[in-house]
């Protein structure tokens, strides 16, 4: 028990922000999060950028850093958020003001099954079935007032 308290380090803080992908720059929002607990900013950017250059640039990603108290970093990065994906996918900027009564736009099974395939990579989404995941993001899509139909006419 007392090796596995030697091992941990004390954490400074977690810190959650969203940044473009292949876009971290020592500008804000990053430099100010990060510089507060002075953390290095250039290893943080050029990791993140390495991490995330698959992603088209632009493309929100949700990213969280946990701080220690040594000034040492560690993060994960998470995929972009379900309604981000949902929005690029039926060709809106935003999703209804009247979910369940007014129609934003209409999606197919294919589309909801694609965004769960990318969402499955999340570390907090890999246990889950595809499935569960796809039911998860219809629900996202009917409470933003985008309708799933079996296929597109």
């Amino acid at each position: 028990m007392s090796a596995l308290k030697e091992l941990r380090r004390p954490v400074a803080a977690t810190i959650r922000l969203t940044v473009p992908a292949g876009g971290a720059r020592p500008a804000p929002p990053v430099g100010p999060a990060l510089g507060q607990y002075r953390l290095n900013l250039m290893a943080f950017c050029k990791d993140f950028n390495a991490r995330t250059q698959k992603y088209k640039p632009e493309t929100p990603m949700a990213v969280t850093i946990t701080a220690f108290k040594d000034n040492t970093f560690e993060f994960t990065v998470k995929t972009p958020s379900v309604a981000w994906y949902l929005k690029k996918a039926a060709g809106v900027d935003s999703g209804s003001g009247r979910a369940g009564h007014v129609t934003a736009s209409t999606l197919s099974v294919r589309h909801v099954y694609e965004i769960a395939k990318v969402k499955q990579t999340d570390p907090y989404l890999q246990n889950m079935n595809l499935e569960s995941i796809c039911k998860n993001i219809i629900g996202t899509a009917n409470s933003m007032g985008i309708q799933v139909v079996k296929e597109l006419d």
